[in-house]
């Protein structure tokens, strides 16, 4: 049986406002789907379901245990499966060794498996000692460590600042150029409690829903993975990417993310190349977030490409003129 193939933590991670994502997209049989971000295959196994053999799923990710873990999970759908180890910024590229012009629906969830989290060479959380890491893809060169160390200490406080809205950002980054003068910091967890010391927190304190370091964390992560620079250029690539009537649904985690999907769909609303679905984005009711913590602070939402004839590309030159 493909469960037998499965870790344990794949099986505990619950893909996000799937309900609300199976309601709001339909697509026939036949359909090209995109899951650009296939992670563990969660959303693509729901989604596939509704295909037959002429349909097909193409999963994009940077994690090559990932793509492992979604090919031996997604093996008994009926339709075809094209795993890639790319990032979803390079969806165009792999359309077109795929020879496809157009699919007929984009997904990317933005957040990151649970296995990822407690895989202890990534450097992704703070509960255990993990190496400052952080790199979603092994591929990329800097990693959390290399931004810690060699950026200065203005640089440092902007990147806290705009990427994890931290407002103590001058202070942490104050206090991480004072370490770093005197010996690295070379753990996750010292990286959190040099910061709990910055802002006068403990590192521990029961009952406690967001520690100290988080943002600093997602500042870094953001950073190391360029996550808001691949989000922007997948956006922009979509509309040429959609068939009319496709449609595109992101998941996003933060302001941040959501801020530019919002943007962007609007955008393309104003141009007359979408139609907004979801007016405003949906998250996660009651039952779901207490069945999937990690959903509380999702949001979906999602943009259908009009059928006016007009390409993206058209469209955008004519609003130039």
């Amino acid at each position: 049986m493909v469960e037998e193939k499965i870790p344990s933590s794949v099986l505990r991670h619950i893909p996000v406002l799937a309900d609300f994502l199976l309601e709001k997209v339909c697509f026939p049989p036949n359909a090209i789907l995109v899951d650009a971000t296939v992670g563990y295959g969660g959303h693509s196994l729901l989604l596939g379901a509704r295909l037959g053999p002429e349909g097909m799923i193409i999963g994009l990710d940077v994690d090559p245990q990932c793509i492992e873990t979604a090919r031996s999970r997604l093996e008994g759908l009926p339709c075809r499966i094209i795993l890639e180890r790319e990032n979803f910024d390079q969806l165009k590229d792999v359309l077109v060794q795929q020879k496809i012009d157009t699919v007929d629906f984009i997904l990317a969830d933005l957040g990151f498996c649970s296995g990822q989290i407690e895989d202890p060479r990534r450097g992704l959380s703070f509960q255990q000692p993990m190496p400052l890491d952080m790199r979603l893809d092994d591929r990329l060169e800097k990693t959390a460590a290399d931004w810690i160390h060699r950026t200065d200490e203005k640089k440092l406080a902007d990147l806290l600042y705009q990427y994890g809205e931290e407002r103590a950002s001058r202070r942490i980054a104050r206090f991480i150029a004072e370490q770093r003068r005197h010996r690295p910091i070379q753990t996750t967890t010292e990286l959190a409690s040099l910061v709990c010391r910055a802002l006068r927190q403990p590192d521990h304190r029961p009952g406690r829903k967001i520690h100290p370091a988080t943002r600093t964390f997602q500042a870094l992560r953001i950073a190391v993975n360029d996550e808001l620079g691949c989000l922007e250029r997948l956006l922009k690539a979509a509309p040429d990417l959609l068939r009319p009537d496709g449609r595109i649904a992101v998941i996003s985690f933060h302001s941040l993310e959501d801020r530019i999907v919002k943007h962007d769909f609007k955008r393309n609303q104003a141009a007359g190349i979408y139609e907004l679905v979801t007016p405003r984005p949906i998250t996660a009711n009651a039952d779901e977030r207490k069945a999937n913590p990690r959903s509380r602070s999702a949001r979906l939402r999602i943009a259908q490409r009009k059928t006016d004839g007009t390409s993206a590309r058209s469209a955008r030159n004519d609003r130039g003129r």
